[in-house]
């Protein structure tokens, strides 16, 4: 599934290079490109649909969906993490999550202008009842 892959080589003199040492290439990947537009369907129903992701840009790890409502509710976007997937259907287009729709449709409203800092995550997850990603990174662990 989607998140943080440590075979990607990150040092932009190296990129050139092959590394047949390292783990193959996964054919169940997908582009963002190819998962765009799937359908979002909760435990209890369709919600929306994926409009965008935000993406580490230290790790390239997806940290959210950014998931369009307007089909449910008028003009919401919201944030599901990629973690609460449970799994996605390619020949239906869904992606299916882990959560009901009225505590997606509780969640703190995402918009272009919101600044997605730690507290803004802190609150999402205590909203959704989960874990932070962060929690598991080695950084946190040093702490």
């Amino acid at each position: 599934m989607w998140g943080s892959y440590p075979y990607i080589e990150r040092n932009r003199e190296k990129w050139g290079k092959s590394n047949h040492s390292k783990k193959t290439w996964d054919h169940h990947l997908r582009s963002t490109h190819a998962v765009s537009g799937h359908h979002i369907q909760a435990l209890d129903g369709e919600i929306g649909h994926v409009a965008d992701f935000i993406i580490d840009d230290e790790t390239w790890a997806i940290r959210y969906l950014i998931v369009d409502t307007h089909n449910w509710w008028p003009g919401k976007k919201v944030l599901v993490s990629p973690q609460w997937i449970e799994r996605v259907s390619w020949g239906e287009r869904k992606v299916f999550v882990n959560l009901n729709r009225e505590t997606i449709k509780q969640s703190p409203e995402y918009t272009e202008e919101s600044l997605l800092a730690r507290d803004y995550e802190i609150g999402l997850h205590r909203h959704y009842n989960r874990q932070g990603y962060w929690v598991d990174e080695p950084a946190a662990k040093g702490r």
